[in-house]
Parts: structure tokens; sequence; C-alpha cells
């Protein structure tokens, strides 16, 4: 049985068809279209009308590529705070889901398409980042499903288990984010995406952050989280690093430079490095586009503990893409002081003067809150609102063109 709403628009109307039967693949037949008409006369005085269909807007695709304990699931929260409302597992589904649903958003863990349990990939000798443990198929076919405004059963990897649990519905969003491992490993699925960024974390930080949340969060030993990082350092390597080729932004954690030999990763200097010549997108700049620029705020203004605090920006080249690169070494000590920082940086797609500050306050017990990591997960979690917000507008803009008689 199929339902259609019909707006009272003069030349613009909207029908949803819903079907309650599935595919083959899981997915839910519900499509939503927008149909227009205009009169022709023809001779003899005798009219008719022609109609013409487009399919709604689409669902925007954000990839985000992470390895393992790199803050994927804090940069997530930032994400869909800027949005509005809180991103909370399904209702009534699976306890142990990964998926995060708010208002606007549906975030999907990519190891939900783990083509092997915990116990497969030990018994064939792959770790999670080996492609051959993932159903790329399956995770194309779905993404794009979503993104052409049809439901979906999506399987659930248990993390607690180690299993592959029942599937869980999935309706199509307004924005849907798919983070993870390897959302810009299948050509076909990075041709989905309408932004992607990758977070590119230094091995010396990288280990730092894995002891302190293994050890500190999961119990693990110094040893067992060595001989982890060591198992999985060679599909790294070859699977989830070279992703960041494709990525539109990227940000890169290092250890800082104001303290000569650290590696303690408690201290940090993060770039934020981003694709020129993007449709919907304007790389982010300090006091001047396209200059070479090194700031150390005034001390007065922006109160920071030793070694103090530094910030940069240039235009530059990154797997032969020109990109401007923004960067931060150093930390805040106070947040409500960052408004400082944000007036002499331009290109934020805020909606009113001082939002980063207020985002960043709002989550000040987020990591990374007081350096770079939290301030460029912030601007860029604005950025891809106001790329949303860009999108739409244009395929309305488009939808109207159309409705013209």
């Amino acid at each position: 049985m199929a339902t259609c709403a019909v707006y009272t628009t003069p030349s613009l109307h909207s029908c949803s068809i819903t079907s309650p039967a599935k595919n083959s693949l899981g997915f839910h037949q519900r499509k939503v279209i927008f149909f227009t008409s205009r009169r022709i006369t023809k001779r003899g005085g005798r009219s008719t009308s022609e109609v013409t269909c487009s399919a709604e807007a689409k669902t925007v695709v954000i990839g985000l590529a992470a390895d393992s304990g790199c803050g994927k699931s804090t940069f997530m929260r930032r994400l869909t705070s800027v949005f509005g409302g809180a991103a909370e597992p399904p209702k009534g589904g699976n306890p142990d889901s990964n998926t995060l649903i708010s208002d606007t958003t549906t975030v999907i863990c990519l190891d939900d398409y783990h083509s092997l349990d915990r116990t497969g990939r030990k018994e064939n000798g792959v770790t999670a980042l080996d492609p051959r443990a993932n159903n790329f198929d399956l995770m194309y076919d779905q993404v794009k499903a979503l993104k052409d405004g049809v439901a979906v059963d999506k399987p659930i990897y248990n993390h607690v288990t180690g299993l592959l649990d029942p599937p869980e519905l999935i309706r199509p969003p307004k924005i849907l984010v798919i983070e993870g491992l390897h959302p810009m490993f299948d050509p076909r699925v990075r041709e989905l995406l309408d932004f992607s960024i990758y977070l590119d974390i230094s091995d010396e930080v990288k280990f730092a952050w894995k002891i302190q949340r293994d050890m500190a969060e999961r119990g693990h030993s110094l040893e067992s989280i060595k001989a982890s990082i060591e198992a999985r350092k060679p599909d790294f390597d070859a699977y989830i690093d070279p992703q960041k080729q494709h990525a539109d932004a990227v940000i890169e954690v290092l250890p800082t430079q104001l303290i000569p030999g650290d590696n303690e990763g408690k201290v940090l200097r993060v770039r934020l490095i981003m694709k020129e010549g993007l449709k919907h997108f304007s790389p982010v700049y300090l006091f001047d586009e396209g200059s070479t620029i090194s700031w150390i705020p005034c001390g007065r203004k922006l109160t920071c503990s030793y070694p103090g605090i530094k910030f940069a920006y240039a235009p530059d080249t990154y797997y032969s893409n020109e990109v401007s690169v923004l960067e931060m070494d150093g930390q805040f000590d106070r947040l409500d002081e960052l408004i400082y920082v944000e007036s002499h940086l331009s290109n934020l797609s805020t909606k009113f003067y001082g939002e980063v500050t207020q985002q960043m306050l709002k989550h000040s017990d987020f990591p990374g809150s007081n350096n770079g990591t939290g301030l460029f997960q912030t601007i860029v979690g604005l950025k891809i609102r106001d790329l949303y917000e860009q999108i739409v507008a244009e395929r309305a803009a488009a939808v109207a063109e159309a409705a013209k008689v």
C-alpha cells in the first residue's frame, strides 16, 4: 500500500510513496519525489499538462576516517552539537548499537560492516583494518540507499562480545556521517561523500593516547598496548593512512615544538589542512587570506601557561593538492578568552560573533577542549553545517527553477 501527501504549492508538489516490503538487501522501499507540472496549449485551444519528476533532496553524506582511539567519538559529539540536539543510540533498539541519532544527523560506525567477527578475524589471521575483514559491497549499497532516501537494515558489530548482532533499521537522515577505519577506502563509497575528514594522529601522540585510554579505562597492560599497536601498524600503513590523500580536510595532531624533545602528548601541535577550490567550502584563514603568518597572541589577552601558545597560517601543497594550513601549538588556560583568537580568524561560517567560543565552552569537559584538537574539530563542524545549508539551498533553488511555468 502506497501513501502520498501532496502539498498545495502552486507549481511544486511533494509525494511520499512508502512500501512495507523490503528487498533482498534489506532496503525499505520508501521514496520521496518532487514533481512539477506546466500547462501546454496546443493548436485549437486544447491544453494538456506535462509532468516532470525529480528526486527529493538527497541525504548529505560526511565521511570521517581515523584509526581506533584517535578521537572520532569526541569529534562526533562536537559535530552533532553544532546542529543542535543530543545524538543518542536508537530508542528501543540494541543497547550495544554503535549508531547515534539526533534530529538532524545519524552517525554510523563502519565497524558494523565487518564481515568477520572477532573469532573469525583471529582464525583467518587478519585485523579489522584489513579489507578482507569488511563487506565493502554492502557498505556501498547501504550508504547509497540512505543517500537516495531509502531506509536500510544495517548490521551491528558488537564491540562488547566481538560478534555480529542482528541488524537495525536506519532511516535516511538529513545528514549521514559514516565514521571509522575505511570511509574513503572504497572508490564507490568515496564518490558518495559530500565532504570528508581525516584525523591524522602521529605515532608518538597515538601511543600516549592509547596508554591513557586503554590502561586507565580498559585495564590493559603497557605491554599489551605496545603489542596491539605493532600488530596493527602494517595494516594501518597499507589501508588506513593512505585515505588522507582523499580527504577534504585533515586534522593533524603532532608533538609540540614549544618543548624540545617532548613526546608525552600533553601539549600538542595541531594543524588543520584544508583543500582549496572545493564547492561549498572556503578554508578558514588567519589575518590575511593566502599570506604566511606566524602569530604569538598577546599574553595580556590570552592566558596560557608554559610553554605558551603559537598560531600559524600559510598556503601549502598536500598530496599535490593546493591547501591552506592553520596551525595551533600549545593550549589555553581560559576558554572564555578564546574569543580573542576567534576574532582574528575569518571564514569560520559562524552565525554570530563568538559562536566558536560558545561551542568550546559548552563542551569544556570534552577531550582536547584546551588545545587545537577541540578548536579545529569545532571549526570543521561549523563548516560542515554551512556546507549542508548551501547544498540544501542549492537543491531547493534547482527544484524551484524547474517548477517555473
